[in-house]
């Protein structure tokens, strides 16, 4: 997995390539946690987002539960695979997924 991250007055987007499971999500939610402090916006923009597993799932909860607190996060550029992975676990009714 490959992130790249552009912070830009208060709005962070997270690019992720690859794929995100128990591998490397620990690797995207350290990114979060030390990069979420004054974040008013995040995006999470998943156009090369090969796989997400359970693991994955769990660290955009977790961050969603952060950004709550402070602002907005949502999820762009999913591919019907991943979009189905939302839907099937329910994710798409706790995620903003655009």
């Amino acid at each position: 997995m490959k992130i790249n991250k552009s912070l830009n007055d208060g709005k962070l987007k997270l690019e992720i390539i690859g794929r995100l499971d128990t591998l490397t999500a620990p690797e995207l939610d350290k990114e979060l946690k030390e990069t979420l402090t004054g974040v008013k916006e995040l995006e999470i923009a998943c156009n090369d987002l090969e796989y997400i597993s359970s693991a994955g799932l769990r660290v955009l909860l977790t961050a969603q539960k952060m950004m709550n607190a402070q602002g907005e996060m949502y999820i762009t550029g999913c591919s019907d695979d991943i979009l189905d992975i939302f839907e099937i676990t329910g994710f798409s009714q706790i995620l903003t997924v655009k």
